[in-house]
């Protein structure tokens, strides 16, 4: 099985071919494709790379699917006997992101 290991927005996923990444917010629109140039870490039935930081030549090739919203996170700071209560809502962004090919290049 041929696996990757990419960096994008400052967090690791497990990039696989024919899988479906929630990376952080892209700015590229659905159907068109994208390409993790940042690769950390190379896995091809056992055989596997380390970079020192990324492999170069290496690429995973992906289509964009949709942007999607997470759920809403809720933050309540509170403070007993001083009447103190404060609300904060997040709603985080990702894109989904279809891995078609992981390539590797000298």
């Amino acid at each position: 099985m041929k696996y990757a290991i990419v960096q994008s927005g400052g967090k690791q996923y497990r990039a696989v071919e024919g899988s479906i990444l929630e990376v952080d917010r892209l700015t590229i629109e659905p159907e068109k494709t994208c390409h993790f140039e940042e690769v950390l870490l190379l896995a091809d039935d056992g055989k596997v790379q380390v970079g020192s930081p990324t492999i170069s030549g290496a690429k995973v090739k992906g289509t964009v699917m949709e942007h999607i919203r997470g759920p809403k996170i809720r933050v309540f700071h509170y403070k007993s006997k001083m009447r103190y209560r404060k609300t904060q809502g997040h709603r985080q962004e990702y894109t989904r992101v279809r891995v078609e090919k992981i390539t590797v290049g000298k």
